[in-house]
């Protein structure tokens, strides 16, 4: 888990590779990933990320016809389960990489050990945070909103309590999904998470509007849906023409080994996902200032930059595969190749969002309802949006996954937390509390640092050094 050696490149190389393995992809030459199998991988993750936000606003929506109290605790305790679910992503992700790469040495029995032990260190730390945060459950919710209303805040214990039992059951879909993955299939999960959102909504319909359960029927919802998605990809992993068999489950040992290493690439991912949930909450907190209509802008602004970015996500996530599979195989310059292409389909793909979402910009402003000042400034945050997320974004968030995917987890995780803290958040919070600049706050310091992390990360890239890790 430590750089066996440096390597530097110069940009005229990457240039080289790049123009070199187009050409073999062009011929149908033997790659490790052919631009069937890149379709049939990125495809289904865009999709899935697709597929998940407009869920997710679906159940926003529904809930908020219940009554602004529901919909308050639903939303406010939303931002703790965000950062409860990305974290277990993260350590999913582990696994993931570590399979990616034993297949990629044909390593299957390791692959196979190495996913078993993903399941049971994963679930493990699901199941313990899920019960001390349950234990703690109106410390932690007291502490986080403890300024809202009482009706909110019953609201909120109500939702918290049940939402908490579904995060093993989240966590395990996500294990298992990370490792149908590894072996290049992304088609299933997303199937099962599309019908397991399906049935989410169909079951807030149920027990919102018919049984009248406000929030416990929404968070009921969410944990059954959870509970049948986690059963049904884990039995499906018990049999099938994929790399990774999963079953005997009562077999399963702990190894130290495989362990650690599946931890050495999930804990500072999911600490960076962490921190950046609660800087997140930090200019939270300073836009809160700034007003109602600064609040409503922002809120519109950021969901039209979240979709803005859902399939370079999901191209992302598949990088993370992709990366692993070649840094197994020993094939440094594919894994360059690669890395240089999806950074261009993740770039085709931001900028084609981006530009739709402008052009819908107006009518979607007028359907949210919001106004007179709320409407301008939108509108101009979006425009600024438009301008800056295809420029900055992909230099910024491509490279770290390929990193990650090839061990080199600690330079990504030390560099965005510096920037997120230092620009994203100090920035912002100086901007709107001593400069009084704004709104346009959020975003100068967003960009910022979305700036410096894509120059660091295209200098550590050129370099190289993040391929001589290894941990299979």
């Amino acid at each position: 888990m430590k750089a066996t050696s440096r390597s530097q490149y110069k940009p005229k190389q990457l240039f080289r590779i790049y123009r070199e393995y187009s050409h073999r992809s062009a011929e149908h030459s033997s790659l490790l990933f052919s631009h069937s199998d890149l379709t049939a991988l990125l495809i289904p993750l865009i999709m899935e990320q697709f597929m998940s936000t407009f869920m997710g606003m679906a159940d926003t929506v529904m809930v908020a016809r219940v009554g602004e109290d529901v919909l308050s605790a639903v939303s406010l305790t939303d931002s703790i389960n965000t950062l409860v679910v990305q974290v277990f992503t993260a350590l999913a992700a582990g696994g993931t990489i570590l399979c990616s790469q034993y297949i990629g040495q044909r390593k299957m029995k390791d692959a196979n050990q190495a996913a078993r032990q993903a399941l049971i260190s994963i679930m493990a730390l699901a199941i313990i945070t899920s019960s001390l945060l349950f234990i703690f459950r109106n410390e932690v919710l007291t502490l986080s909103f403890g300024s809202v209303s009482e009706a909110v805040m019953q609201n909120a214990q109500i939702y918290f309590s049940i939402v908490i039992i579904s995060f093993p059951f989240f966590a395990l879909f996500e294990i298992c999904g990370s490792l149908y993955r590894a072996c290049g299939c992304s088609r299933y999960p997303m199937l099962v998470s599309l019908y397991a959102n399906l049935g989410n909504i169909a079951g807030n319909a149920v027990l919102i509007f018919v049984l009248n359960m406000g929030a416990a029927g929404a968070a009921l919802s969410t944990l059954a849906s959870r509970v049948i998605s986690a059963i049904v990809i884990l039995l499906s992993l018990r049999h099938g023409r994929q790399e990774i068999i999963l079953n005997a489950y009562r077999s399963i040992r702990p190894d130290k080994r495989m362990i650690s290493k599946i931890l050495y690439i999930g804990i500072p991912s999911a600490l960076e996902n962490g921190m950046f949930q609660f800087g997140k909450l930090a200019i939270q907190s300073s836009v809160s200032t700034l007003g109602t209509a600064a609040i409503s802008a922002n809120a519109l602004d950021s969901i039209f930059e979240t979709l803005d970015g859902v399939a370079g996500i999901g191209i992302g996530i598949g990088l993370m595969t992709v990366i692993s599979r070649c840094i197994g195989a020993h094939e440094k310059e594919q894994a360059q190749y690669y890395v240089l292409r999806l950074s261009l389909m993740a770039e085709i793909s931001i900028a084609v969002s981006c530009f739709t979402l402008f052009a819908l910009g107006n009518p979607i402003i007028s359907l949210a309802g919001l106004k007179g000042e709320s409407a301008s400034l939108c509108w101009q945050m979006l425009i600024i949006i438009t301008i800056c997320k295809p420029i900055l974004w992909v230099p910024a968030f491509i490279p770290p996954y390929a990193f990650r995917a090839a061990g080199d987890v600690k330079y990504s995780m030390i560099v965005s937390s510096l920037s997120m803290w230092f620009c994203r958040v100090a920035l912002t919070i100086f901007l709107i509390r001593v400069a009084g600049v704004g709104l346009v706050s959020v975003w100068i310091g967003m960009f910022t640092d979305w700036a410096i992390r894509g120059i660091l990360y295209t200098i550590h890239f050129i370099k190289g050094k993040w391929m001589m890790y290894h941990l299979s």
